[in-house]
């Protein structure tokens, strides 16, 4: 690792470490002009091994005896665009409510944390009014946002569905529609929302109802139904600004249609149509996944060019997660360092990346320091934040540090995520190790923790590659009975594995069984997927979505590494 010309030219080092060790012990909360201080990369740091072993101690309760991992976990990092659509802040109401104070939070909580969520939010909001109190609309909403920010999309839905049963309370706006069109997509498929933008009256039928759509085609990576509809978009004059463009590039991105991407760009540029930082921040990233580290520092010296656009804290992030792809790792940790500069307010999300993104540069050094500042900063982390830092220290065969972490974030959690459980699960798997595995599966269960459906499939892997084709099938049954089952598919590699040790060892009635679990599911619907496997697709009418699982990382393999270019306004 190249150290920092800046900080190794200054005289007073000893006295700056000591100042910033000082702030790290203090109890008291760090000020940001402190933060950015400590923010300033190590002087000296190691690129950490790869490929050490790690002993494992006793004390730990969900070791076995005598347990090492003895390979080195290796993750894959990709690129992937995402979007959503508009954060609503004005919210028109039938009795002109004034802005309350914080009491959505409590109300937030509840739905949020509700022991059996198949109840409902509406139980919940039930249950509120019967204690005497009445919900305003903004609360409601901001509920609402919350629960989208953290990805409760069904509970999200479930309330809007409420205010709709109470529609003499409150009126809905065409915001309110293309809130409720996005969580509609997302809960209940495609065709649903379709048919919900089908019975909106025209006049609700705005630019942004048009763009959550178009979103969730794009989401969904229906490309005919995308370009369609931006053509419609086009006749009523709802593209004459940036974002449409960017959803549009998000999809070409992530079929892998660059050219498409320069098209787009050029598009805007003979239409006087200004690139937005998000334009910018997806053209970059298209340049990268084309492995041109030239044309993508061609296109920043554009950027910066460019009086009306500031370059941010996900511009660089975006820059370092391709300098990484393209093993250029010095420019990375000069893209994290200017990350790490560009970090404002109170903001977690950058931190994330940060521990993510030194995992993936290998300098576990600076994990370390950015997981010791994040702490200092914030009275409490998120399983979000947990999730990165576990996720990293695995990656860079720390197993020890992890657990460690882990042990911290069990004494502190409100609920069990099992996805930080899977981060586990998975290295011993991929360690052949499924003894551990299941020790720490049993483990999670004993902590209340739910298995998730890649929960299920990390452990079907692992008896796929001990030639255990029952149990496989048991986990994948369960995995496919998981809630939240429907927003999950197998990876296609696990499924043609499966199928081929069916074959091997002439047992039809496994592979015939889990063929029909894809069926059930409509899974088989999807040309592409379908494909993938070898089948026949099912169904009418064929998916027109693309391949989802090439570059697609992994919700359960580092979703903290997602480049979300796109959190603006439609």
């Amino acid at each position: 690792m190249v150290n920092s010309p800046t900080l190794s030219s200054k005289p007073n080092q000893a006295e700056s470490q000591e100042t910033k060790t000082s702030l790290l012990n203090t109890q008291r909360p760090v000020s940001l002009t402190e933060a950015k201080m400590l923010l300033q990369p190590s002087l000296h740091h190691h690129k950490a091994s790869l490929s050490s072993t790690i002993s494992y101690s006793h004390s730990v309760p969900w070791k076995t005896p005598k347990s090492t991992l003895h390979q080195t976990v290796n993750y894959k990092i990709f690129p992937v665009i995402t979007c959503s659509i508009s954060q609503i802040h004005n919210y028109g109401t039938v009795d002109y409510e004034r802005r309350p104070m914080i009491k959505w939070n409590a109300l937030y909580r509840r739905i949020s944390l509700m022991e059996n969520p198949e109840l409902g939010s509406g139980s919940v909001l039930n249950q509120w009014e019967n204690e005497g109190k009445r919900p305003t609309k903004w609360e409601l909403c901001r509920v609402v946002k919350e629960l989208r920010k953290y990805k409760r999309y069904q509970q999200a839905l479930e309330v809007y569905d409420w205010m709709k049963n109470r529609q003499e309370r409150f009126r809905l706006s065409p915001s309110d529609a293309a809130i409720q069109l996005d969580l509609i997509a997302k809960v209940r498929g495609v065709s649903t929302a379709e048919d919900f933008f089908t019975s909106l009256p025209s006049t609700f039928k705005d630019r942004r109802v048009y763009g959550a759509l178009l979103n969730a085609y794009v989401r969904n990576r229906m490309r005919e139904k995308a370009e369609t509809l931006i053509d419609e978009m086009r006749d009523k004059g709802y593209v004459s600004h940036a974002l449409p463009f960017n959803v549009m590039m998000t999809l070409y991105m992530n079929i892998k249609e660059y050219d498409k991407v320069d098209l787009m760009i050029s598009e805007m540029n003979e239409k006087n149509i200004k690139l937005d930082i998000y334009s910018y921040n997806i053209w970059l990233s298209s340049c990268g996944s084309q492995g041109s580290a030239d044309k993508m520092e061609q296109v920043y010296e554009q950027m910066k060019s460019d009086r009306s656009i500031n370059p941010n804290w996900t511009t660089f992030s975006t820059m370092a997660t391709m300098y990484i792809k393209m093993g250029q790792f010095e420019k990375a940790e000069d893209c994290l360092r200017k990350v790490e500069s560009r970090i404002t307010g109170r903001d977690r999300i950058p931190y994330h990346y940060l521990l993510s993104l030194y995992g993936n540069v290998g300098n576990k050094e600076e994990v370390y320091r950015v997981w010791n500042i994040y702490k200092s900063i914030f009275p409490s982390i998120p399983n979000l934040g947990y999730h990165a830092i576990v996720s990293s220290l695995v990656r860079l065969d720390d197993i020890e540090g992890a657990e460690k972490i882990y042990e911290e974030w069990l004494s502190i959690k409100t609920s069990y995520d099992p996805r930080i459980a899977n981060i586990f699960i998975a290295a011993y798997v991929y360690q052949g190790n499924l003894d551990e595995a299941e020790s720490f599966f049993d483990h999670m269960l004993k902590e209340g923790g739910k298995p998730n459906s890649n929960t299920w499939e990390i452990l079907a892997q692992g008896h796929i590659s001990e030639r255990r084709t029952p149990e496989a099938l048991s986990c994948l049954k369960e995995a496919f009975a998981t809630p939240g089952s429907k927003s999950w598919k197998p990876n296609p590699a696990n499924v043609t594995s499966f199928f081929k040790l069916c074959e091997e060892e002439v047992d039809m009635a496994n592979k015939e069984a889990l063929e029909g679990f894809l069926r059930q599911s409509g899974h088989l619907e999807d040309k592409a997927y379908a494909s993938l496997l070898g089948m026949p697709v099912t169904g009418d009418e064929l998916s027109t979505k693309e391949d989802r699982t090439g570059d697609q990382i992994d919700d359960e393999d580092g979703s903290e590494m997602l480049v979300s270019q796109l959190n603006g306004s439609l």
